[in-house]
């Protein structure tokens, strides 16, 4: 079965992506993977309720993963899309200034140029 992957924060970027994704997961008859990656388990736990609840009437089939590996979003929604096969990747986008993009680097931008699959970047309404 074909698979979408998503990255999910709990901000309107996230949500928009979500949204986004589970369209296109019923389009495609795939499984959605959704993502929350967070640098270290001390970071706070997302209250991801919600977002099962979601899925869960979406009637879209999904795997919902909370991935705690100290790498950056985009290298963990990368490795998750490699290691599933996926035929797409959904990632929200939010705008930054000039000097928080040189500072901060990019997320959206790595998963852009380095994904083995098409992205589909959104932003938020």
């Amino acid at each position: 079965m074909a698979t979408v992957v998503v990255g999910y924060v709990p901000k309107p970027e996230g949500e928009a992506a979500l949204r986004a994704a589970i369209d296109e997961a019923r389009r495609r008859e795939a499984t959605l993977i959704v993502v929350n990656a967070r640098r270290s388990a001390s970071d706070p736990e997302p209250d991801l309720s919600g977002v099962r609840e979601m899925l869960t009437e979406s009637g879209v089939p999904f795997d919902l993963r909370e991935v705690v590996q100290g790498l950056d979003a985009s290298e963990d929604l990368i490795a998750v899309a490699e290691d599933t096969d996926a035929e797409l990747i959904v990632i929200g986008l939010r705008r930054r200034t000039p000097v928080g993009k040189l500072i901060l680097g990019s997320n959206a931008q790595r998963v852009l140029l380095d994904a083995p699959c098409p992205v589909l970047a959104v932003k938020a309404s």
